[in-house]
């Protein structure tokens, strides 16, 4: 799949470079401006719903290739409301456009009605000019994924970039020797995927064995397959700070029901 997800990236790419060339690529925004709220503090302190074992990181995915569309009902401003009603410490956004039915846009749409809740760009970067056309957005973080870009140099020439726009990189590992290309990379925040995305089969034991070779400094994400409260309680006990969640919120579409009970708490906050 990956090379798909390659490929199908090329038309976006195609438009930034014609962009940067005539001088038309969007303004970052204003450093300082309070447009970014700080991603890392929000997982490191939990922020939305302190008592859950993990903070959450909560997904608007209205489609995926394993399981078609999921949900088109629920608006990104719905969406990014009821998370953040429901406890959610900070929104991950499907932006990419053919797989997963996502758009740039949705970053600005939700920061309209959640200024304070961090959001994560989560789609297949692996460009300077994506960084920038991400700069442009209120997003707090992005994901780079090593195994969409397995060279520590690019990595980290794209962590840096972002980093000095004033947003986080989120560095996306599936195995040990991802993890060594991140760490080789600088990465800080480290998300472990329990999805191959080469075969899109999923086992949420990845996570719970790469867990004890977390390191001193890094926050790391768990990713993919968590449905349940025990699975949140298992993440924690496994070392990580957070973990992110999206078919099983965006199912059925009771985005914030579903996000208050996977965090063990049934009122709004």
């Amino acid at each position: 799949m990956l090379d798909r997800f390659r490929i199908a990236k090329q038309p976006e790419l195609d438009r930034l470079r014609q962009l940067a060339a005539a001088g038309g690529l969007p303004a970052p925004l204003p450093a300082g401006a309070g447009q970014r709220p700080d991603f890392l503090r929000a997982l490191l302190n939990r922020a939305g719903y302190p008592d859950a074992p993990v903070a959450v990181i909560a997904e608007y995915k209205r489609a995926s290739p394993s399981r078609g569309v999921i949900e088109t009902g629920v608006s990104p401003e719905d969406a990014a409301t009821a998370y953040m009603t429901a406890g959610a410490t900070a929104i991950s956004v499907l932006t990419e456009e053919t797989y997963f039915g996502g758009d740039l846009a949705y970053l600005g749409r939700m920061a309209g009605v959640v200024p304070n809740v961090p959001l994560l760009r989560k789609d297949f970067i692996m460009d300077p000019l994506q960084v920038a056309a991400t700069a442009a957005t209120p997003a707090a973080a992005l994901l780079l994924i090593v195994r969409l870009t397995p060279d520590a140099r690019t990595l980290r020439d794209l962590r840096e970039q972002a980093e000095a726009q004033g947003m986080h990189a989120v560095v996306e590992i599936f195995d040990e020797a991802d993890l060594a290309l991140a760490r080789e990379s600088g990465a800080r925040i480290i998300q472990v995927n329990n999805r191959d995305l080469e075969t899109l089969a999923v086992d949420r034991t990845a996570c719970l064995r790469l867990g004890p070779l977390r390191a001193p400094g890094e926050a790391w994400i768990a990713a993919s397959g968590i449905s349940e409260h025990r699975h949140l309680a298992e993440a924690a006990h496994a070392g990580y700070d957070a973990a992110l969640v999206g078919t099983a919120l965006m199912d059925g579409g009771d985005l914030g029901g579903a996000l208050r009970r996977l965090l063990g708490g049934e009122r709004d906050r």
